[in-house]
């Protein structure tokens, strides 16, 4: 497909540190050598998990946002690689896919938003949703779990559209976020991915774990309130008040979303001082972040996995890519375990 850039052995080599005496993750994964269709290619490969990331920001930016997220999947791939390769690791049930790459659209989200501009922008989304919408689908249909890394919110659209179509069923998802992503339908963008799938068709049950009430409109709350698909929890619920317990709040999403193959979502805007695209002082730690993800993928319907938002710098690229691949690897972790 015209917009997924394969990643090779060439690739791998390149950022790949091995050291005498130890074993490298990037060692053990497979790859593809020379793709047709994901699906035919993947189908009877000896895999678990195919991990791909999305370089875009455009979603982020068609929502007046921070951009920057187009740059997660490379600030990962350098260190997931080099972890240790072990029984824990699991690397050789890892396929690594490679990456879609939108940079032509750069030189848009480098301008200043104006309604002209959004507009473009917004059409533009649609085009990611079916890329990611199609990558997704052949993934779960040739009996793999997709583990999707960086870009905007917006592709959480493309991921729960994939999975209900391969599939052929409405689907769930949890969502750890500060956000709702529930926003109105007025085109495609990082703020309304959820609310798109919920009015298409292809999201059942929704539940967000740790909205932030300072962020969250009352318009947003009447109609999350209204909609009896959809539960939530609020961080200041949870960490501030102490009205509600973690632990407590994890079963309570989960008994929400098991009765169908579900997706788990994380937004790094959840985590405290994690640079992306709306970075809070004030959010949940990388612990537990770690333990929500650990926690929904026992689960025998978790289906997949995304990271998003995330928006490194070179000073914090390294911080980010270590955060992203402790989620990426508690997830196999929980599954194989």
């Amino acid at each position: 497909m015209q917009n997924l850039t394969v990643f090779t052995s060439k690739d791998r080599d390149t950022l790949l540190k091995p050291r005498k005496g130890e074993s490298k993750f990037g060692e053990h994964i497979q790859l593809i050598s020379n793709l047709t269709t994901i699906y035919d290619d993947i189908v009877n490969l000896d895999v678990d998990y195919v991990i791909f990331g999305v370089c875009e920001d455009i979603g982020v930016y068609a929502n007046y946002g921070k951009t920057g997220t187009y740059k997660a999947w490379e600030a990962t791939i350098k260190v997931l690689l080099n972890i240790q390769s072990n029984q824990a690791t699991k690397a050789n049930r890892v396929l690594i896919l490679g990456h879609l790459d939108y940079s032509e659209v750069r030189d848009l989200v480098n301008k200043k938003p104006s309604k002209k501009n959004i507009a473009k922008a917004r059409a533009y989304v649609e085009d990611i949703d079916k890329d990611v919408t199609y990558v997704v689908a052949s993934i779960v249909k040739a009996g793999k779990i997709p583990i999707v890394i960086g870009g905007g919110h917006n592709n959480a659209y493309g991921n729960i559209k994939g999975l209900a179509l391969a599939k052929n069923d409405k689907v769930n998802v949890v969502n750890f976020d500060a956000h709702s992503d529930f926003r109105p339908e007025e085109g495609r963008h990082s703020g309304n991915g959820f609310s798109y799938a919920y009015a298409e068709g292809f999201l059942k049950h929704y539940f967000i774990f740790g909205l932030h009430e300072n962020y969250t409109s009352d318009t947003i709350f009447k109609t999350l309130n209204k909609v009896k698909a959809i539960k939530y929890n609020t961080y200041e619920s949870l960490e501030v008040r102490k009205e509600v317990k973690f632990k407590t709040e994890l079963e309570h999403g989960l008994d929400h979303i098991t009765s169908k193959y579900f997706g788990i979502e994380v937004d790094c805007d959840a985590i405290k001082n994690i640079p992306s695209s709306a970075a809070t002082p004030s959010g949940f730690s990388t612990k537990q972040a770690r333990q929500f993800v650990h926690f929904f993928a026992k689960h025998c319907n978790a289906s997949y996995l995304h990271i998003c938002e995330a928006s490194p710098t070179k000073k914090s690229e390294t911080k980010i890519g270590k955060l992203i691949t402790y989620l990426i690897t508690d997830f196999i972790r929980a599954r194989t375990n």
